[in-house]
């Protein structure tokens, strides 16, 4: 397996190659409870944006501003139960700052299986992985995660579909119920001879205690995966929201290894964005959103990035 050509950790976070510094790309969270433990030596801190949309816009611009000044990069990942003035202050400081240098990435996750995925791209942050690549890198590791929760009501879970038995089961007095949210929903009645169908790979997983007790997750659920090792931590502020209420135990299964995860990143035949120039994976740039154009038509030379692209820009051709 490939190793990670990954930068030696300094005390105070910053990662250091031979001959020359290399500032990581900062990966940055909405609030504090998602920004995880580290997972090994190398997962570098997360920068965390809490209360963006509670502070003047010219100071939220500045945090921004200094953010990408600092590591060339920004990638903020957040949720989709985020509050709605949250969503349109990120989109209006990066408006406001016209960059290409920083991607927001909301992918399709319950909190803490967001928080995982986040801590991830930390980890990897500090391996030789261009930002674009990186940010890349977020859509290709969801599908190596196993996000769900044990519910003591489904009555008011709009994420996932909920037939009208599990609906009326939820009215049951100490009715509790496993649901899987990715990578497919599934949903069943919680109890001693019955699972969710998991990953058919080795995990780890992570739980988060909310109002209910966790031992159909850590004693049946977890042993029937198979996980090779089980964390605990706190219950994101977003989860109650995510998941229609506060009677949960949320859970996530996932990838703890850095050299597995750089090699599934690395073994991905990378691109360069035909519009802003920056080297991804995958079908759209997570910094310009831009999709490769259709194969018939003629390829046209790309733009150059705007000031501070740095090393992965693309000069215009002659006369583009």
């Amino acid at each position: 397996m490939k190793s990670p050509r990954c930068a030696g950790v300094t005390p105070v976070g910053r990662t250091v190659e031979i001959g020359e510094l290399r500032v990581p790309t900062a990966i940055a969270v909405t609030g504090a409870d998602l920004a995880l433990p580290p997972q090994d030596e190398r997962t570098l801190p997360a920068a965390v944006l809490d209360g963006l949309d509670r502070r003047p816009l010219d100071q939220a611009v500045a945090d921004v501003q200094t953010l990408v000044e600092q590591h060339g990069h920004l990638i903020v990942v957040y949720s989709r139960a985020v509050p709605a003035a949250v969503e349109h202050r990120l989109h209006t400081v990066r408006s406001l700052l016209e960059s290409d240098r920083i991607a927001l990435f909301r992918p399709d996750l319950p909190p803490l299986g967001l928080a995982v995925l986040a801590r991830q791209l930390r980890q990897l942050a500090s391996c030789d992985l261009s930002p674009g690549v990186l940010a890349s890198a977020g859509r290709l590791l969801t599908h190596y995660l196993h996000a769900g929760a044990l519910l003591g009501s489904v009555a008011r879970l709009d994420r996932i579909p909920v037939g009208l038995t599990s609906h009326a089961r939820s009215w049951v007095p100490g009715s509790q119920f496993g649901v899987l949210a990715h990578p497919q929903p599934q949903l069943v009645k919680a109890g001693p001879d019955t699972v969710l169908q998991g990953p058919e790979f080795g995990t780890w997983m992570l739980v988060a205690r909310g109002q209910l007790p966790a031992d159909w997750v850590t004693g049946t659920l977890a042993p029937a995966w198979r996980v090779q090792g089980l964390r605990e931590t706190e219950l994101p502020a977003e989860s109650a929201d995510w998941w229609g209420t506060g009677r949960l135990v949320e859970f996530c299964a996932y990838l703890p290894d850095l050299s597995v995860l750089y090699q599934l990143v690395t073994s991905v035949r990378q691109t360069v964005c035909h519009w802003c120039g920056i080297d991804v994976i995958g079908d759209r740039c997570v910094f310009c959103s831009a999709t490769p154009p259709p194969a018939h038509e003629t390829t046209h030379p790309v733009r150059a990035l705007t000031a501070g692209g740095g090393r992965h820009s693309r000069a215009l051709t002659a006369g583009g």
